[in-house]
């Protein structure tokens, strides 16, 4: 299922109006409020922090994904541009039931003649369960394809580069034009779908996911003048004169792997896609589109954010506070206190603010060392947020039809069905200060027009793409049918429907599961029971290691970004 947009309202790039005159500026951040001049995106249409006339498409699940990303890249030619990014590659993962796997794809496209361009995190040690190898493995074969593939270790220590994007250009043919960005990474178990039976392809996880990990996720197709953005992102990063790796060992070994080579250079950037060009769906462009990061401060200094840049943090804390009537979230960890003090401001300032959480119930491991680490900080997060709105906080795992939890690595918020935003980026001090994150925040000017037509006080109204990915997520996880969400488009009807199907399928297993299963695969969230001294041991597991904080040492112990 993909939920599109497009259709009637114009927009302009320098703050587009509303359908009751509120603009961009009231969401998105300033060029001033990014608080990085340094970056391209601060200057490449005048000052203008965002883009107008873009159009979107939510790809729900892993399969959807391959499928759409294969079906774009495999109708390149020669001349073509492909630059991508990613935390891990396998390899061998398979696109799709033919068993086309990944590296295939990628060295296909370079042999036709595309110019095929990547960068890979060069990822912790394999001894360390991380993706060395992979990574290696997928910029060896694409190399030897003519394409070449950047193992990239310009991080802090313990850190990672964690954007995942996908850019593809076509000289002549910018109608053709699209980028991706998510949270879905071009490896093992992220092949799973609407089911949620899992990627027959896995990784090791705590033996509660099963042998083939059922995996939530999403990305986001975007067309339009955004694209330019997202591939001035790649082009800093790509052209950053400080060598892949400073670490001493990858260092004295890098004459081993020609991965390890300075980047080519790349031919110049293209303009942007017209905004007035027709999509192919022959839907007109109309979203307002910001492009969001996380560099941390570090030494050498990226070029490109000296100071780093935390614009998702900024970004978040701006279009949060000023939620009226409800956030829809979900996140792989929701972690720190710091991060969620803006959640936490906006439910105390509005007594009708209600906020959904659809996060993962286990650690990726399940063990008592990381449910240490994580599980400690999350009971502080969430306490402060039940502290701050009581019972219009709504927490929630999921699982399968099956009973079997699944994973949620999505990475989505929708405030007010107003501004939403889809990426890398988890609610968590390292997604928000510390490794490299890319995101999406998207303002849709059409309105909805479905009751109730506002969500705010003001009376802004709630827009057509972020209401209808709330409905989309919200029917999968309540096992509608596509359609049946009259019931959800009130926050307060989908609070309530979401409350109730989890309170009846905790029932159903506290039952003895006698009868059918209810309909539903929501599970109330409890946090695990932690001993005092396992908690301290996280805490100080979380600070150094897990959830490290990347912000100048002013900043530190407050919740400001």
């Amino acid at each position: 299922m993909t939920a599109t947009t497009g259709k009637t309202a114009a927009t302009g790039p320098a703050g587009s109006a509303g359908p009751t005159g509120s603009t961009a500026a009231d969401w998105f951040l300033s060029t001033e409020e990014r608080g990085n001049p340094f970056t391209r995106l601060a200057h490449r249409r005048g000052g203008a922090a965002w883009s107008g006339g873009n159009s979107a498409t939510l790809h729900v699940h892993g399969a959807e994904y391959f499928a759409r990303l294969r079906e774009l890249v495999e109708a390149q030619r020669a001349g073509d541009l492909l630059l991508f990014t990613d935390w891990r590659g396998d390899p061998d993962e398979q696109l799709g039931e033919d068993g086309l796997t990944i590296l295939e794809m990628l060295t296909s496209a370079a042999r036709r003649g595309v110019l095929v361009r990547g960068l890979f995190w060069r990822s912790h040690l394999d001894a360390l369960h991380y993706s060395e190898k992979e990574n290696r493995t997928i910029a060896e074969g694409v190399r030897a394809a003519g394409g070449q593939v950047i193992l990239d270790q310009r991080v802090l220590p313990l850190g990672s580069h964690h954007q995942k994007f996908v850019v593809l250009r076509h000289p002549g043919a910018p109608e053709r034009d699209a980028a991706f960005v998510g949270g879905i990474d071009l490896c093992h178990t992220r092949r799973d779908d609407a089911e949620h039976r899992g990627d027959p392809q896995t990784v090791g996880m705590g033996a509660i996911w099963g042998k083939t990990p059922a995996w939530h996720d999403l990305m986001v197709e975007v067309r339009g003048p955004a694209v330019g953005d997202v591939e001035a992102t790649f082009r800093e990063r790509w052209e950053d004169p400080t060598p892949p790796t400073l670490e001493p060992v990858s260092r004295f070994l890098s004459p081993l792997h020609r991965g390890d080579a300075a980047p080519d250079s790349l031919p110049p950037q293209l303009p942007d896609p017209d905004p007035s060009a027709r999509q192919e769906s022959g839907r007109a462009n109309s979203l307002d589109v910001q492009i969001l990061r996380t560099f941390p401060r570090r030494r050498p200094r990226y070029p490109f954010a000296p100071d780093g840049e935390r614009s998702v943090a900024r970004a978040y804390d701006k279009a949060v506070r000023r939620a009226h009537r409800m956030i829809y979230l979900e996140d792989q960890y929701v972690w720190s206190r710091e991060v969620v003090d803006c959640f936490a401001a906006a439910l105390r300032a509005q007594p009708e603010l209600l906020l959904v959480i659809v996060l993962s119930t286990y650690t990726t491991a399940d063990t008592a060392l990381a449910n240490a680490s994580g599980m400690g900080s999350r009971a502080e997060a969430l306490e402060l947020l039940h502290d701050a709105g009581g019972d219009r906080v709504g927490v929630y795992g999921i699982e399968n039809h099956e009973g079997t939890p699944v994973y949620v690595h999505s990475k989505l918020s929708v405030v007010d069905d107003v501004w939403m935003t889809v990426g890398s980026d988890n609610i968590n001090l390292r997604s928000w200060t510390y490794d490299s994150e890319l995101t999406c925040a998207i303002l849709d000017p059409e309105a909805d027009g479905r009751e109730p037509r506002a969500l705010r006080h003001d009376g802004d109204p709630a827009r057509r793409f972020p209401r209808e990915a709330r409905l989309e997520l919200a029917r999968e996880h309540l096992d509608r049918a596509a359609g049946d969400d009259a019931d959800l488009v009130d926050p307060a009807g989908m609070f309530a429907a979401c409350r109730e199907s989890a309170a009846r399928l905790d029932a159903w297993y506290a039952g003895g599961k006698a009868g059918p299963r209810p309909a539903g695969r929501l599970r109330t969230y409890s946090l695990p029971e932690l001993v005092r001294r396992d908690r301290m041991t996280g805490r100080l597991l979380q600070r150094l290691a897990s959830d490290p904080d990347g912000r100048p040492r002013a900043l530190r112990g407050t919740a400001r970004f």
